[in-house]
């Protein structure tokens, strides 16, 4: 089995078939749900974008890593220097890796000397090289200026841009792609493809703008104060000045605006890697799998971003498709994690496990979406602050102690916090039972400078 391995940032979700806070239509990605399983209760291992990628890439927690943060350089971790990444064990199993994009954690993809925390060694090459990750869209000195208020240095920031897809730097790593995916190759392909959007800025085409007219958008269901039933841990997390800013300035129409486009450009890139797939070589023996890093609120809670531990941080698109004996154009409802990916991919593709990875292969619900599994999820952000993702129940318990419990079934978008009630006490205490019973200290100490 060849492997197409999709990394989208930050989508979370909006794409069709999840029912997520927002509806955007991905018509592409819904082709690939056609062909495979749609996990609708996959969660990240942790809700930001150096941690979750390590947790892929390794098959291992940050509590067991004790990579955190997206300042750690986990290149430099203690435990993770003897690790066989997962590009690297289809590497040293006879695969060719290519790999090129958005796959590990980075700084903004204007600087001219981006190269973030991309690890060289597992790939046989590397789009646009194995020093950076992206290509530039444009040249740093015609990127946009004060587009929409301009907010933090304009990290937080969206622009309709008037130049050719061609242009965008996901293109180029797509174009790049296709390449690669419309020949023949002396090796089975692990073929990884990063895309960048909808990461901020939203900074996208101004035809992904028109599929979204201002009158047409859809802000996400709240609920007044809803953060006044959380503990002082919760509150902290959520980033109300980003919130305020949007209410204050009227933006927030224009926010999911942006963010709903650079999801329909994020799923054209899809779109084309699927076309290139299927009109080349490999097309029948060629596993396709698509995740995003993490979830990302758009205003509910009061919070923007992620960063976070409740659904619409930890939630992801995760889907797989597989050629042989599995089903095609189902969904699995079952907790799943995106440390499955190492140990599923092993499987499919008749590779064996690496030792003690922290997941479990998907295989079985590949087989049988319908599977009842029973599995909790764990979700880190920093350490010691978790959340635990049953079918039924989101608990979440913070360093100081304090805790969230939310019923998924009932309420889905985490409006009511049923902590404090005492006829839940025997969930949440079930619900401990899944939290680590270790968990490892940060490692390297020393932070990402560069970041």
């Amino acid at each position: 089995m060849n492997v197409l391995f999709i990394a989208i940032d930050d989508l979370n979700s909006c794409i069709d078939g999840m029912d997520g806070e927002i509806s955007v239509s991905t018509p592409n990605i819904n082709k690939l749900t056609k062909e495979g399983v749609l996990f609708t209760n996959a969660h990240c291992a942790a809700p930001a974008c150096n941690p979750s990628r390590v947790s892929v890439m390794t098959g291992l927690a940050p509590t067991t890593t004790g990579v955190y943060t997206n300042q750690q350089d986990w290149r430099e971790n203690k435990f993770l220097k003897k690790r066989t990444t997962l590009p690297q064990h289809f590497k040293n199993n006879g695969y060719e890796t290519l790999g090129g994009g958005k796959l590990y954690h980075a700084s903004s993809l204007s600087a001219d000397k981006h190269t973030g925390l991309i690890d060289a060694k597992p790939w046989d090459s590397y789009f646009p090289s194995k020093m950076r990750q992206m290509p530039l869209e444009v040249k740093p000195d015609k990127f946009p200026v004060n587009t929409n208020g301009k907010m933090y240095n304009g990290y937080f920031d969206w622009a309709k841009l008037d130049i050719p897809t061609e242009e965008m730097a996901d293109a180029k790593v797509v174009s790049w792609a296709e390449q690669q995916l419309s020949k023949s190759h002396d090796k089975p392909l692990f073929l990884a493809v990063g895309i960048y959007r909808p990461h901020i800025p939203w900074w996208t085409p101004k035809k992904y703008y028109d599929m979204h007219p201002i009158d047409k958008v859809e802000l996400p269901e709240i609920v007044e104060n809803d953060l006044g039933d959380l503990p002082l841990a919760g509150k902290k997390m959520a980033n109300t000045a980003w919130h305020k800013w949007i209410k204050d300035n009227n933006k927030w129409k224009e926010a999911v605006q942006a963010y709903s486009a650079s999801v329909s450009f994020a799923d054209d890139m899809v779109g084309r890697l699927l076309k290139a797939l299927n009109n080349g070589p490999l097309a029948k023996n060629t596993v396709i799998i698509l995740w995003s890093d993490h979830g990302y609120h758009l205003g509910q809670k009061e919070h923007w971003e992620k960063f976070a531990l409740w659904e619409q941080t930890t939630r992801v698109p995760l889907i797989l498709a597989a050629p042989g004996k599995f089903k095609k154009g189902e969904k699995s409802c079952e907790a799943v994690s995106l440390l499955d990916i190492y140990p599923t991919l092993n499987e499919l593709c008749g590779i064996p496990l690496n030792d003690n990875l922290d997941g479990e292969s998907l295989v079985p619900l590949l087989k049988k979406p319908t599977l009842k599994t029973n599995r909790s999820i764990v979700t880190t952000q920093r350490k010691n602050n978790h959340a635990v993702r049953s079918d039924n129940w989101r608990y979440i318990r913070y360093q100081d102690g304090s805790e969230e419990l939310y019923n998924q079934k009932k309420d889905p978008k985490n409006f009511v916090n049923l902590a404090g009630q005492i006829q839940y006490k025997k969930i949440i205490e079930k619900m401990k039972e899944s939290l680590p019973k270790t968990e490892a200290n940060s490692d390297p100490l020393k932070s990402y400078k560069k970041h």
